[in-house]
């Protein structure tokens, strides 16, 4: 005999959370791995401009080191404070974006959280349905035991009558 568990419905619709959630865990994996990627680029910028004000600066010491204009060493000055600001607004940026990394780190953990959830959930119904199964099993022995006593008792009755 077939038995239909009667939480089947609730099952399946836990079952598709958990499939909605594990979609979902992999989306925020995806995010996480290009704002890691867009940091990494906003690194190397911010690394090519340090690099750029470290080569003005060698320059400009290059330059007073030799005889040289006012004029050429205003502008050098003038230059680096522009290259330092530069600097630090890559360095800004690269703030940012690490706290975007941060922010989808923490939407990964917290979707990771929920699928777990979910996953319990559906472990603890399925648990459930098996030990129904096994009740339902054990009734079933049950009742056809008492079909069996009852056709002997029955059959005994008929043969007594016969003799």
């Amino acid at each position: 005999m077939a038995f239909q568990y009667p939480l089947e419905q609730v099952l399946d619709v836990k079952k598709k959370r958990v499939e909605d959630a594990e979609r979902h865990v992999m989306e925020m994996r995806k995010a996480l791995e290009r704002e890691q990627d867009k940091l990494k680029e906003r690194e190397k910028e911010r690394d090519r401009v340090k690099q750029h004000y470290q080569d003005k600066l060698d320059q400009f010491r290059e330059e007073i080191s030799h005889e040289t204009t006012t004029r050429k060493i205003q502008n050098l000055k003038n230059y680096l404070k522009v290259a330092k600001e530069n600097v630090t607004i890559e360095e800004k940026k690269v703030r940012d974006q690490q706290e975007q990394v941060e922010l989808a780190e923490k939407k990964l953990e917290e979707a990771q959280k929920a699928l777990e959830l979910r996953r319990r959930e559906v472990d603890k119904l399925e648990t459930h349905k098996e030990d129904w199964l096994v009740e339902q099993r054990k009734e079933e022995e049950i009742m056809m035991g008492r079909e069996q006593d009852e056709l002997g008792s029955v059959m005994h009755l008929v043969r007594k009558r016969q003799q």
